[in-house]
């Protein structure tokens, strides 16, 4: 990858939607030329999707909330395909410390949260934090 591939990244983190011409001449390229480095980087994995950010609010999830789990390795083959089928769940992480598995949520109300743990707490123990705010929201990486 070259500082142009890096600035065509920086560009599409920014808004994915940036039509081909727009990026080519803020790289100072073809329209042509950036189509294909695009698709290079796409082919090799660079870049995995496009994506929405959506307004969870909006959507009346108004439950954000981090919950750790303590579970056993053994477990793993059970459990992977259980939080992979779980729509609420944003996202989760195998981790280091006194839990093993971080998962990021999204519920419409606290009940549907305690229910969602309820389930959990057959794999292991449970810590949850309910997010109050993001002054800091999810964003690109710094290329």
């Amino acid at each position: 990858m070259d500082e142009i591939d890096m600035k065509l990244l920086q560009l599409l983190q920014k808004n994915s939607r940036s039509p081909i011409k727009y990026l080519a001449k803020e790289v100072s390229l073809s329209s042509p030329a950036v189509s294909a480095r695009i698709e290079r980087l796409e082919k090799r994995g660079v870049i995995r999707g496009y994506t929405l950010d959506l307004d969870p609010l909006q959507l009346g999830q108004h439950i954000l909330a981090y919950i750790n789990l303590d579970m056993q390795p053994a477990q793993k083959t059970e459990f992977y395909p259980f939080i992979g089928s779980c729509a609420n769940v944003l996202e989760c992480n195998c981790v280091t410390g006194n839990y093993s598995m971080l998962i990021k949520v999204s519920f419409p109300s606290t009940q549907d949260l305690d229910s969602f743990i309820g389930q959990l707490q057959k794999f292991g123990k449970t810590e949850t934090q309910i997010v109050f705010s993001a002054p800091v929201p999810p964003r690109g990486l710094v290329l």
